[in-house]
């Protein structure tokens, strides 16, 4: 339970609602002043003009359908010309050096005196190895679940604690680095006092600036605190993406195999050959000329797959999220997972192949930037070109995560929902930018404090003692007694023991990235949602409120016929109706029973009480009730249009937000109060 004190105006708070440029394409409907039976049609005659932004969950045309037949050639192709491989290769190919020349035929024969001997694996490293992992991975499910918990129950501490440290590290790195060049000889001959001076205080400079676009921008480090909220309430009640997504990593694995044994019969073919060289004969493999060709078609078919699947699996969680975010109740729709699935693999297939082979593009000539800039003397107009290629090429890998959440949320063609992301990142790039900074930032902070913990528990060595206050610490009583039995299992191989725990932590740090980059999509269309609800006038923090609820508000405040109001947002007509008005008979416990379970309301209450100086004073608390039970886009809605409801009821003294009765209790109002 959160509570803020608003007894003076936030400096920071977003601009008047009718200057506020809508966050797609469609302007938003002239404000009203009395209570609409039906809203006033658009005034705008062309509606052509604008992208009619909605989830379309019908059935979905075919789009992009010729870059789907494009794709299925190359995988043909792909395939046919390995079973071709497959069936002529020479089964020689593997055995060159077994050949010598024979001076007699003048060809060359096979020598069958040779031999090979393989050496033996160290079977204690390998069987703990192996131990630890598996260990690794069945402990990593907790963990992630943990996380995931975390950021549902704890979003806004979370974030609040984990802002400073974004700020407070750098400066803790520049003083280090300040310090140890100046107590190092070679370094500070290396670097004068004055250029380290001039260094420190840049940094300091740009940590000032940081510091400032945070606090320029706090409402929209708001808006990030709610849209990772939601996420991970979206996440939590759709853990089935763990269980897809995974499933198609592993079918793209086993896609693969049959290519990865192609592009070795491939090599395979040809025949070996007698060279010259040195005035000396000997036997040489030498390839058919095709088979360069098949190398490059085989590897360019795997790039666009892999491309392909990620898309594909971005898609999938999009899908299914704003399914959950879109539908009437929280339970979610049936079958959400599925239905992505076959929109994804059926009529936007030729979508997710568009976006695979623009991405496939993007990291082939970023290699080749790369690439460049290793190679030759850097001069300042290649440094340059670098910059602005790589700021072009970021530029776009941003646009396109947003191109294929909007594809799969309408089902649109890539290029129609390229111009729906485009509109989005035109007039609202800052929300987006902090958004997916800050949320990015923080689970991947996350994800390495955890592994790196957990690579520290295994490197320890077994001791009974330890395992009895892993034992007691722990929530879990089976984590505990995996982490002892990884302790175990590497006690006794001395400084191997650290190669196991590194490779624990890289297992656990791949499986909290790859959680990290699911909850990282999950929020990207947590966000598109809000955004399309946005321009459809159902979340703004311009929130169009009724004349009724601040004539009543008013008559509360001053005229004292009413004790609470409830308000709440009705979704059809996009407006801030009264939902209750309780009589001046009536109590908090009253205000209480008439907030629902299971959805969202806003409420005020005139708070009656005598201070200890036996005065009686008045004061008014606005309650935002967003229950655990209630609909994820019930609490997104409800969250970010609390602002405009506030700044319509003027003469609001205190803050209260609740999840559960406990959080809004009596005891609550009047510590506040007092």
């Amino acid at each position: 339970m959160g509570s803020t004190e608003d007894q003076h105006p936030n400096p920071y708070t977003l601009p008047d609602p009718s200057s506020i440029q809508p966050l797609l394409s469609k302007p938003y409907p002239p404000s009203l002043t009395q209570e609409p039976i039906a809203l006033p049609s658009d005034p705008d005659p062309d509606q052509s003009n604008y992208l009619q932004i909605s989830y379309h969950s019908g059935p979905r045309p075919v789009k992009d359908l010729p870059f789907l037949i494009l794709f299925a050639l190359f995988v043909l192709s792909t395939f046919a010309f390995g079973i071709f491989a497959s069936v002529s290769r020479n089964p020689d190919s593997s055995s060159v050096s077994s050949y010598v020349y024979d001076s007699n035929s003048t060809s060359c024969v096979l020598d069958s005196s040779l031999s090979t001997n393989h050496p033996s694996l160290n079977s204690t490293l390998s069987s703990s190895l192996i131990w630890t992992l598996v260990i690794t991975l069945i402990i990593s499910v907790p963990f992630v679940l943990s996380v995931l918990l975390l950021l549902k129950h704890f979003t806004k501490q979370v974030v609040y604690i984990s802002l400073p440290l974004f700020i407070i590290v750098p400066i803790l790195i520049n003083v280090y680095w300040f310090v140890a060049c100046t107590v190092d000889s070679s370094c500070s001959d290396l670097f004068p006092l004055v250029y380290r001076i001039l260094v420190l205080v840049f940094v300091f400079l740009v940590i000032g600036v940081v510091v400032w676009i945070v606090v320029v921008n706090w409402h929209r480090v708001e808006l990030t605190v709610n849209i990772i909220g939601v996420a991970s309430h979206a996440l939590w009640r759709n853990l089935g993406l763990f269980g897809v997504l995974p499933a198609l990593t592993l079918g793209l694995v086993v896609y693969y195999v049959p290519i990865v044994v192609f592009l070795v019969f491939a090599n395979e073919n040809g025949e070996i050959v007698v060279r010259y060289k040195s005035e000396e004969y000997y036997c040489a493999w030498k390839q058919d000329s095709w088979v360069p060709a098949y190398y490059a078609l085989g590897i360019l078919t795997m790039l666009w797959s892999a491309a392909a699947m990620v898309e594909a699996q971005v898609y999938v969680t999009s899908g299914t999220i704003a399914q959950w975010y879109f539908s009437k109740d929280d339970s979610g729709p049936r079958r959400s997972i599925r239905n992505s699935l076959r929109n994804a693999f059926g009529p936007s297939s030729g979508t997710v192949c568009l976006s695979g082979l623009l991405i496939c593009v993007v990291r082939v000539v970023r290699a080749m930037v790369d690439s460049a800039r290793q190679e030759g003397a850097p001069g300042m107009v290649k440094i340059v070109l670098q910059c602005c290629v790589n700021t072009l090429l970021s530029a776009f890998d941003f646009l396109n995560k947003f191109t294929i959440n909007f594809a799969a949320i309408t089902g649109e063609s890539y290029c129609t929902s390229a111009r729906m992301a485009y509109e989005l990142l035109k007039r609202n790039l800052l929300s987006a930018v902090f958004v997916e900074t800050v949320s990015t930032r923080l689970l991947a902070g996350i994800a390495f404090v955890f592994s790196a913990i957990y690579a520290v528990v295994v490197s320890s060595t077994f001791r009974p003692s330890f395992c009895l206050q892993v034992t007691v610490l722990t929530v879990a009583y089976i984590a505990s007694l995996l982490v002892c039995a990884i302790l175990n299992s590497v006690s006794d191989l001395g400084a191997d023991s650290y190669f196991v725990a590194a490779m624990a932590w890289v297992l656990l740090l791949v499986v909290l990235s790859y959680f990290v980059h699911v909850l990282d999509n999950v929020i990207d269309t947590v966000y598109v949602c809000y955004a399309i609800d946005r321009d459809r006038g159902e979340a703004t923090t311009g929130m169009w409120v009724t004349e009724e609820c601040k004539s009543s508000f008013m008559e509360m405040k001053w005229k004292k016929v009413h004790r609470y109001i409830v308000f709440k947002i009705d979704e059809g007509s996009r407006l801030v109706t009264v939902d209750k008005v309780g009589g001046p008979g009536e109590g908090y416990d009253d205000l209480a029973a008439s907030l629902p379970k299971d959805d969202c309301r806003y409420a005020v209450f005139d708070f009656d009480f005598v201070t200890v100086d036996k005065c009686r004073k008045s004061k008014i608390f606005f309650i935002a009730w967003s229950p655990t039970a209630s609909r994820i886009r019930a609490k997104m809605l409800y969250a970010t249009s609390k602002d405009g409801l506030r700044r319509a009821l003027d003469g609001i003294h205190y803050e209260v937000q609740a999840t559960d009765p406990t959080e809004m209790g009596i005891d609550v109002i009047q510590d506040r109060a007092n």
